[in-house]
């Protein structure tokens, strides 16, 4: 724990140092991953998926606002929709821009969920994303989780109908948007996905903030079990497949992971917790304190003695010893003048 809390608290001092160069650093990796990630998922348009154009996209993301990372992640999906399918173009070309629309006007500060909600997918712990969130963020969250979400399952269902969107079929462009439409926006897996994560977001939320003592371990657990029991409730309800074992283990993970998350921003030391009361000339005030809990960083200095600071210290150290002699037969030459001058 200790060790933790100076591992914090060393990088606070470092970010706050060089953030200038870490937060553009940050954000070019975010973006090049996320590039890449998508060229290598549902890379279909041979020029959009050379990596050069993921590099200049990232260093462009690298200066300007994280969201336009998300922008250029959905014209870069775009692009590759429109070389496998021109209906499938348009029905994510119509999804996309009503999440963009419905996210700026909601949520804009959070941008960078868009981006994270699919990576957390790939990597097997989605379920990590709303027990953060709903620990460091706001319920204005849950919509950008649910964007991401709907994002996600978009590239996945690209990928695995690559061949199927590929082929030229005799039907007409209406009846394929018809069946893209129940296959693709009318997914139940999607929508109780999303409908999860945003109830779960919203929990962990309201609990957390409870002036309660261990509001957010609490919250962790009530979110963790929640999630769960959801997606096995909607599985039941919505005749959606559910792998319960590793939802099950997905969630534990993600538990553990926003525990992490709690140590490492939000310490407090509630047994000196405080409760103070006082009033004025309208209200009574109740006031509960908790302390947060914090250590102090040791500065180490390391002080190099050359041979020549030696040799000069010595000197002055024998200069200061000589001092009080000299000052000595000063002394005794002027009680001289003055005995000779009074005979």
């Amino acid at each position: 724990m200790t060790t933790l809390l100076e591992l914090r608290e060393k990088i606070k001092i470092f970010m706050g140092k060089y953030d200038i160069y870490i937060i553009p650093l940050m954000k070019f990796l975010l973006a090049l991953i996320a590039f890449t990630m998508i060229n290598g998922s549902v890379g279909f348009m041979e020029k959009a998926k050379n990596p050069a154009i993921s590099l200049i996209l990232a260093l462009m993301c690298s200066f300007l606002p994280v969201n336009l990372i998300a922008v250029f992640g959905g014209i870069l999906v775009l692009a590759h929709a429109y070389a496998l399918s021109l209906e499938f173009f348009a029905i994510a070309f119509v999804v996309m821009l009503l999440m963009v629309l419905l996210f700026f006007r909601t949520a804009p500060q959070y941008g960078y969920l868009l981006i994270l909600t699919p990576m957390a997918f790939v990597l097997k712990v989605p379920y990590v994303v709303p027990l953060a969130m709903g620990l460091v963020g706001t319920p204005a969250a849950a919509v950008p989780v649910a964007c991401g979400t709907v994002a996600y399952y978009l590239l996945h269902y690209m990928k695995l109908n690559t061949t199927m969107l590929s082929e030229a079929e005799t039907e007409s462009m209406k009846q394929k948007i018809t069946y893209l439409i129940d296959n693709v926006i009318r997914n139940k897996e999607m929508m109780l996905m999303a409908a999860a994560f945003a109830l779960t977001l919203l929990i962990v939320y309201v609990v957390r903030r409870m002036s309660i003592d261990y509001s957010w371990s609490i919250a962790i657990g009530t979110g963790a079990v929640a999630e769960f029991v959801v997606l096995l409730l909607g599985s039941m309800v919505m005749g959606v497949p559910l792998k319960v074992v590793p939802v099950l283990l997905g969630s534990v993970v993600s538990a553990a992971l926003a525990i992490l998350l709690q140590l490492t921003v939000f310490s407090m030391d509630y047994s000196r917790t405080e409760y103070v009361q006082f009033e004025d000339d309208e209200y009574y005030y109740y006031v509960k304190a908790v302390p947060k809990v914090t250590i102090a960083v040791p500065d180490k200095q390391v002080k190099r003695i050359s041979s020549q600071k030696k040799q000069s210290t010595a000197r002055r150290k024998a200069a200061q010893a000589r001092r009080p002699s000299e000052h000595g037969h000063t002394e005794a030459r002027e009680r001289l003048h003055t005995e000779r001058a009074r005979r």
